[in-house]
């Protein structure tokens, strides 16, 4: 980077929340294999902040930890659903993002979103969908367009199939597969969902995190995945392919947010600012292969972002849809699913 961008930068740290250029240090709890290296390089070069990071694969497996407390964590990245659940439980507080001095770069369609209208509580990270990744090596015949794939598998590909480890995604596309309400409460549906859940496992291989190895390994052929693994596993092995399922598919958005309990105040608001800089914002798009909410950011992205399908979609392609959070009797029933699955 060139000297001017780097005082740009620290000028426009120093404006915002928390104090540049000082020492400090800063615990990141954020989703595995999601943080650009090279942005926390750079961000302690500029602030003298020594950032660590853990990692979790679940959004509930990120909660639980928050509710237990004494985790020692200051930011988590939760998605948009589960801002609204920890907002609602008191386990996040207000950073007052929306008067950080980069905060000017937020586009306007996620300046006013339903899970934090305004963003006083979280700085955008990443947004993306979940669907499929397909080996098209392996098969590309009837069902390469449908959730199918997963729940009702061609023969080439049953027992070479992985699913998330994240609850909703899995319930989520259960629903869109039957063609049933979400935050679904109706008993009749649901044991139409858990028969599909328990069936379709006899031809799963795993329900685990670390997609992206298992594809490029060709361990599996088909998994069930977020549009930017996808993109990475591409790049590695160009025959996988995502499929946005014709039923539908989830929409989400990831967001940085500061933790009730931080102990680093001020570091973490200094990073809060940091990542709506376009090129910095740009750094973990290029990482992680997902689409930002900062305006600028595209002229520091890789060319293949521009073009890539993953991002961009098909023609015909299911429509992702955001999906808020459902009531706790819902999400209890869920949960019961979940667990009878994961037996």
């Amino acid at each position: 980077m060139r000297l001017t961008s780097i005082l740009a930068a620290g000028v426009s740290l120093m404006l915002g929340a928390g104090s540049a250029l000082a020492d400090g240090e800063l615990k990141f709890y954020n989703w595995g294999n999601y943080t650009s290296p090279e942005l926390i390089e750079k961000f302690k070069a500029e602030t003298g902040i020594d950032v660590t990071v853990d990692g979790y694969d679940s959004n509930e497996m990120m909660l639980a930890k928050v509710q237990a407390g004494g985790h020692g964590y200051d930011l988590s990245v939760p998605s948009d659903y589960m801002v609204k659940i920890m907002i609602d439980e008191g386990l996040i507080q207000k950073a007052y993002v929306n008067k950080m001095e980069n905060f000017k770069n937020v586009k306007a369609e996620h300046v006013d979103v339903y899970f934090d209208p305004g963003r006083e509580y979280g700085a955008p990270w990443q947004f993306g969908s979940t669907g499929i990744s397909l080996n098209t090596a392996f098969y590309d015949g009837p069902k390469a367009d449908s959730w199918a794939l997963v729940f009702d598998p061609p023969e080439e590909v049953k027992g070479r199939i992985n699913m998330v480890s994240e609850m909703g995604d899995v319930i989520n596309a259960g629903l869109f597969y039957l063609g049933l309400d979400k935050c679904n409460d109706n008993k009749d549906d649901l044991k139409k969902l858990n028969t599909l859940l328990t069936n379709a496992k006899k031809d799963w291989r795993t329900i685990d995190y670390g997609i992206i190895e298992k594809l490029t390994s060709e361990d599996v052929y088909v998994s069930h995945n977020w549009n930017g693994a996808s993109m990475r596993a591409r790049l590695d092995k160009p025959t996988i392919k995502y499929v946005f399922p014709k039923e539908g598919l989830v929409a989400w958005a990831d967001n940085v947010v500061l933790l009730s309990d931080a102990q680093n105040v001020d570091e973490a608001k200094t990073f809060l600012n940091f990542i709506m800089a376009p090129e910095n914002a740009a750094l973990i798009s290029n990482f992680a292969r997902y689409g930002n909410a900062i305006a600028g950011s595209e002229e520091f992205m890789d060319e293949v972002m521009a073009s890539a399908p993953e991002i961009t979609g098909y023609e015909g392609m299911g429509t992702p849809t955001f999906i808020p959070p459902c009531s706790q009797e819902v999400t209890a029933m869920y949960t019961k699913i979940w667990n009878n699955l994961l037996k």
